[in-house]
């Protein structure tokens, strides 16, 4: 627009800004509190005494406006509020970045906890012979010919599935919370998982209103036991 500011233009006045701080205010503040004389050109102009006070923000504003060009000056003040909202857009990026940082590397020692505690506490320390038995009995509901019997046997080993997860240590209130922070390359029976698992909501929300066949209670009773198998849970 006319009269205003460039992101360009407003980008060398920051510049111009940090260039006097640094190597006029600076080296000036040294030389007043010091009482020698940086540039080696001779002793301190008369006048110039060592400063006492804290530098203030209108004794810099002092110090710019008369080691500055006026048009240098009047460009800044004029161009304060651009300056200001830049800084602002700027410092809101980098913040949003750096949170970003943070809450990738809290996901990422989570996960390293996760691993640690499972290799810590293999399933193979757990009571495997009892496991394998409670397997065998739900491979006996599952080929039974009652209906009933298919339903919890299918319930069960959704239960196996949920201690499971335990040992390997995702926590949640409910399995599709545990399930959800499942990484596929941890898991590869994930999905056999998730789908058998949908089964089992459907069992214990429809109830009797959901259908069981014999052919579907086997292919659930086998996502389970793929699963298990890969953490060998069971034999």
């Amino acid at each position: 627009m006319d009269g205003g500011i460039t992101l360009g233009g407003a980008l060398a006045q920051i510049f111009w800004y940090v260039g006097e701080i640094a190597f006029k205010l600076v080296p000036g503040t040294v030389a007043s509190l010091t009482g020698t004389d940086m540039s080696g050109t001779g002793p301190i102009p008369a006048g110039l005494t060592p400063i006492q006070d804290p530098v203030t923000t209108n004794s810099i504003i002092y110090f710019l406006e008369k080691t500055s060009s006026p048009e240098k000056y009047n460009s800044l003040v004029s161009g304060w509020g651009e300056f200001v909202s830049i800084s602002m857009v700027i410092s809101l990026m980098f913040a949003g970045v750096i949170i970003y940082c943070f809450v990738l590397i809290r996901q990422v020692r989570h996960m390293e906890h996760m691993r640690f505690y499972a290799a810590a506490h293999p399933v193979a320390k757990q009571d495997i012979p009892r496991t394998q038995l409670r397997w065998n009995r739900i491979t006996e509901q599952a080929n039974s010919e009652n209906e009933q019997n298919w339903r919890l046997a299918i319930l069960e080993a959704d239960i196996m599935l949920n201690e499971l997860l335990d040992l390997r240590g995702y926590r949640g209130d409910t399995m599709a919370d545990k399930m959800k922070q499942i990484q596929r390359a941890d898991f590869n029976t994930v999905d056999d998982a998730w789908e058998a698992h949908k089964v089992r909501n459907q069992i214990a929300h429809q109830g009797s209103a959901h259908q069981l066949s014999a052919r579907e209670t086997r292919h659930v009773v086998g996502l389970y036991e793929k699963v298990f198998r890969e953490f060998k849970v069971i034999e």
